[in-house]
């Protein structure tokens, strides 16, 4: 995917979300790339998008080409969350190492200790616009089966992340109204009124073809379509 034009580090995030997205799309193939994992541009890539850059496999069960998952490995180890470091930036890192565990299965990498959760008391206080601000910075955290205090947060306030949503859709920030939506796809609680399927097809047609944007919005739908038929087989 060309990004001829963008910063150097923009343009690769914007590839490596394209390769997500079409995985997600295209029934889980994620093309293996020997070389990411010596690429420094690459490898930052990698920490911008997250723990995303593994969800064909957290998301949707795919499986991953080993190189991918070494050049993940290696990213999380070359970019740890610096001592004191903000907040989003912890919990991303924490996204990271909890993505390889699982990947990894219950036999622990010593280099990847679990050290526990960064903690998000600073989340609890912020008004809904911030609030949505920063749960749309750490949307790789919203998946199924995912408990974090950031989640648990995010549950006490679904209407909050509703009205973010729709503040984000009139401000044409479709990254943030992405990110939101993947949120309120895993969510209870959340207005009927809101009108969530139609608003993320909005944002998709408005993002200009955003990868990153693609990403997000195909990572709530599959959220959203997951839980839509477990409560039809437990109906």
């Amino acid at each position: 995917m060309s990004q001829s034009g963008l910063p150097p580090l923009t343009g690769a995030v914007r590839d490596l979300a394209h390769e997500v997205v079409s995985a997600l799309r295209g029934g889980g193939h994620l093309a293996g790339n020997t070389a990411l994992a010596d690429d420094e541009l690459g490898l930052a890539a990698v920490r911008v998008l997250g723990a995303d850059v593994l969800l064909p496999a957290t998301l949707a069960g795919h499986p991953l080409p080993p190189e991918r998952v070494t050049a993940f490995r290696t990213a999380t180890l070359a970019f740890p969350a610096a001592p004191g470091a903000a907040p989003v930036t912890a919990w991303s890192h924490w996204g990271m190492r909890r993505a390889l565990r699982t990947l990894s299965g219950p036999d622990e990498d010593p280099a990847l200790p679990d050290t526990g959760e960064p903690g998000a008391s600073w989340l609890h206080s912020l008004p809904w616009q911030r609030f949505t601000h920063q749960l749309a910075v750490l949307s790789a955290l919203a998946l199924p089966g995912l408990p974090s205090e950031v989640a648990t947060t995010a549950a006490l306030r679904p209407v909050d992340l509703a009205r973010g949503f729709v503040r984000a859709v009139r401000r044409r920030d479709w990254l943030q109204a992405a990110g939101a939506a993947r949120w309120l796809a895993l969510l209870d609680g959340v207005p009927d009124t809101l009108g969530l399927d139609t608003g993320l097809d909005f944002v998709l047609l408005m993002s200009d073809d955003d990868p990153r944007v693609a990403l997000q919005a195909h990572a709530a739908r599959h959220i959203r379509d997951e839980r839509l038929l477990d409560e039809g087989l437990r109906a």
